[in-house]
């Protein structure tokens, strides 16, 4: 590892490069925060998002966000909140294999909705069933209809799920949110995206400023920290942390930009809980652009990027580097070799693939490609880097940064050329599949699937198919251990970093665990020292 001093010589110029006004204040407006005030309620929990949810339904959440809160509120038969992500039951109380094709669920007895009634089989039966059914608009509607032929209640508590064929990932797919059936209206839907779940708290309001949520008192997991929780949409970064810093906010996770996190920890009023995570901040590859489908092209701009030194600068060293899909920590996890920054090794790969240098070095460049980006100051601001970087060898990166509905319509449509994003949780490695089998890339009838990369390759497809069928973990990691070292080989996106799940708390705040998928199911149990 290279030494601290080296990496800020490499980022002299680009330290402050386009940084906001607001961030440059940051150091004079701690300054005036008083010590030790808090101007939240002991009763109420004030968490800051950074986009605003705009549903609770686990059926059809969309953004992070939204699937954040919906845990909160509809809990699955299983949960994957835990250190090793594996899958340990939660609204069930035992889970038996019948045969091949059959699994039997009992529900606990325990489990109530929060108006009070039972969670049955019947419920279960149904929220499966809605995504299930012929035209669902669920996300979950594709995978699911490859998985369950039927999901059956065949008592009150007890439910049949029936599968089309052997399935490996069959418990971490319990882990989707279950919900009421009475609570919906006719057309299986929830008005304005507030369902009736089991889980530690209820939705009382939901809008584009604020979601108040109040405790759910028939909760099985007893009594919550605290009465109620009030999530604020707070778009600008450091605005969220200058909150924190002066006490108008409890509670803020992976919603702020790193490099600004430890000028606010400076503070007495704040302290930080973190936690690795499975989550990869990666560079997408259109493999279906004319020039990037060359994998030399795609090698040498790895090669080009200096990870580390972002990690260093960008992320105050709160993030690991990537190999791949997986995490480090992942059970699954194949220890495939670093791509290192070789800018020589770049260039050279550029010469082979056509790419020459046309005049020498600082003239014209080798190849011109288009950066997309969602227009978050600290995501445009990494973007800049990353393209300062690939500029060192030639190549000349324009970056457009987009709002994110705009910017991810484009991404699925393949209209881009490299981009930056981050995966959802990654429990199962059967996202694998889901993100580089050739049947995920994305069409006219599933502009949802998630190989936006168009990559393509036979052994991927082989293995990752196998390895959803076979119960056997030591089979699995085998099969599994074949793909990442495939995508090592042709990286068909980059994988950048892992970003540590970071929350800065309000020092009156006690209990808080941070898990590695980032979920909040660790609110429910915090608890705030009462003001005197």
């Amino acid at each position: 590892m290279s030494p601290r001093g080296d990496l800020n010589t490499r980022y002299a110029g680009l330290a402050l490069l386009r940084v906001p006004p607001i961030a440059l204040l940051i150091p004079f407006v701690l300054a005036a925060c008083e010590p030790r005030q808090r101007r939240t309620p002991d009763d109420t929990l004030v968490v800051l998002f950074e986009a605003a949810p705009k549903t609770t339904d686990p059926r059809y959440a969309l953004s992070a966000y939204d699937a954040k809160l919906s845990r909160l509120v509809a809990p699955g038969l299983v949960t994957v909140d835990s250190d090793d992500m594996a899958p340990r039951p939660e609204l069930a109380e035992t889970i038996e294999q019948v045969d091949e094709l059959t699994w039997k669920v009992t529900i606990r007895a325990d489990a109530r909705f929060s108006d009070g009634r039972p969670v049955t089989a019947r419920d279960v039966a149904w929220t499966f069933g809605t995504v299930l059914a012929k035209g669902s608009d669920s996300l979950w509607h594709k995978g699911f209809s490859e998985r369950f032929s039927s999901v059956e209640a065949v008592s009150d508590r007890v439910v049949t799920f029936h599968l089309i064929q052997p399935l490996a990932t069959f418990l971490s797919d319990l882990d989707m949110g279950i919900i009421a059936e009475h609570g919906a209206g006719k057309n299986g839907k929830y008005r304005g995206g507030m369902v009736l779940g089991a889980g530690p708290y209820r939705v009382v309001e939901l809008n584009a400023q604020r979601v108040v949520l109040r405790a759910n008192a028939h909760w099985h997991g007893g009594k919550q920290g605290v009465p109620s929780i009030e999530i604020k949409n707070v778009r600008d970064a450091a605005a969220r942390l200058i909150m924190l810093a002066g006490g108008s906010a409890d509670v803020a996770q992976n919603a702020f930009r790193y490099d600004l996190i430890d000028d606010v920890l400076a503070r007495e009023r704040v302290r930080e809980v973190r936690h690795t995570s499975n989550i990869l901040t990666y560079m997408l590859l259109n493999n279906e652009d004319p020039v990037l489908k060359d994998a030399r092209v795609r090698r040498a701009i790895a090669l080009a990027l200096d990870r580390e030194a972002v990690v260093a600068r960008k992320f105050a060293g709160r993030a690991v580097l990537a190999t791949g899909l997986l995490s480090p920590d992942h059970w699954c996890y194949e220890q495939v070799p670093q791509v290192p920054h070789d800018p020589a090794a770049a260039m050279k790969l550029l010469d082979e693939a056509g790419y020459p240098d046309p005049d020498g070095p600082g003239g014209k460049p080798r190849l011109s490609l288009v950066y997309k980006t969602s227009a978050d100051q600290f995501r445009v601001a990494v973007a800049r880097v990353l393209a300062s970087q690939l500029s060192q060898i030639g190549i000349a990166v324009e970056v457009r940064p987009f709002e994110f509905a705009t910017f991810f319509a484009d991404i699925k449509k393949g209209q881009y050329q490299i981009a930056t994003m981050q995966t959802a949780d990654i429990a199962e490695p059967d996202l694998l599949f889901t993100y580089f089998h050739s049947s995920r890339i994305p069409d006219a009838k599933d502009p949802n699937a998630n190989n936006r990369w168009r990559y393509r390759n036979a052994l991927v497809d082989d293995r990752t198919t196998r390895g959803r069928r076979v119960a056997d973990r030591a089979e699995r990691i085998a099969l599994y251990a074949e793909v990442q070292r495939q995508l090592a080989a042709d990286l068909p996106i980059i994988p950048l970093w892992h970003e540590d799940n970071v929350a800065i708390v309000n020092a009156d705040v006690e209990g808080l665990k941070v898990v590695p998928n980032g979920r909040l199911s660790g609110l429910a149990r915090v608890t705030k020292v009462k003001r005197k």
